[in-house]
């Protein structure tokens, strides 16, 4: 199933996705129809993940009967990220050619004489960004003042479904709750003069809804294989890049196992693929002007669309 938070009439509300997003269930409403009671479990994302099989099992009975009177139209309601408080956010670099093409582009060389460090290819390496800052679909974002070269990054991510520590990478598919498309938006200029300081990522991934996730999320029973999906970026309706998730040298599994090591990981985490290659600006030398709109697309997962403004 496909699974939304959304504001309506001024309050977040969860959702069932209908129809490809055109119409949605809204949990509490139809609960209240088919019980005639309150459900506490169905009030944000967060409890629907925590509330485990007891409320999936309640979903597919909504989902069964979704009485008319709790169903709305997508016109009518405004699109938050799925998950509008992530218990954390790591975002990987599980692409490799997409780190080959960037550093292409900023070396001067060809993409195939781009040397990796060995460490990349060896570990699902990942930073911790800002949990705070997320948006969803058909938001505006508001470029910071401090950059003027703006760029997005196609990715798609795995939330997690329950807690765990030292999870072994055969057992880590069963930690995944559902999957979402990201959108990491990022000030490149910015970016490059960090990057040159040894210190890591700072101000050109952090600020106000830097990080776009949506439009809703995917369990992972409906998803099935998450390694064969097309993912494809448009700007202005004019396609730029396509790639696909079977490129992926680190699986979510790999991810999981790695981040897990002596460290606990929770349910309602959201672990990111890093981006698919020629999925931003950077790779092939086309960035965001004010005004543009960017469409990210991946298969099975819809679309999930940012208006950039200055």
């Amino acid at each position: 199933m496909k699974l939304a938070t959304v504001e309506y009439d001024r309050a977040e509300r969860t959702a069932l996705v209908l129809d490809q997003g055109e119409r949605l269930l809204l949990l509490d409403r139809a609960h209240r129809l088919v019980t005639g009671e309150h459900a506490p479990a169905l009030t944000t994302m967060q409890t629907i993940i925590d509330g485990g099989e007891p409320v999936r099992q309640t979903l597919e009975r909504l989902a069964t009967q979704a009485p008319p009177e709790a169903v709305v139209a997508a016109s009518e309601l405004r699109w938050l990220s799925p998950l509008p408080r992530p218990v954390q956010i790591r975002d990987f670099g599980s692409f490799m050619e997409h780190f080959r093409n960037a550093r292409s582009r900023i070396q001067g060389i060809p993409a195939d004489q781009v040397e990796l460090p060995a460490i990349m290819l060896e570990r699902p390496l990942y930073y911790v960004t800002n949990r705070l800052s997320v948006t969803g679909h058909d938001s505006d974002i508001h470029w910071p003042a401090y950059s003027s070269v703006r760029d997005y990054e196609l990715e798609f991510a795995c939330v997690l479904g329950r807690d765990g520590a030292d999870i072994p990478a055969a057992d880590a598919p069963s930690y995944i709750f559902g999957y979402t498309i990201f959108n990491d938006f990022s000030a490149r200029d910015t970016q490059l003069e960090e990057i040159a300081t040894g210190l890591g990522l700072s101000k050109s991934k952090d600020f106000t809804d830097s990080n776009v996730l949506g439009p809703w999320i995917v369990t992972a029973d409906e998803l099935g294989d998450p390694y064969r999906l097309t993912m494809t970026a448009r700007i202005n309706g004019e396609e730029v890049s396509r790639g696909t998730s079977a490129g992926m040298h680190h699986t979510f599994a790999d991810m999981i196992a790695f981040a897990s090591q002596s460290t606990r990981l929770h349910a309602g985490e959201v672990l990111c693929s890093g981006t698919v290659p020629t999925g931003c600006g950077l790779e092939h030398g086309r960035y965001l002007e004010p005004g543009d709109t960017v469409e990210l697309e991946v298969s099975d997962l819809g679309v999930l669309r940012n208006r950039v403004v200055s």
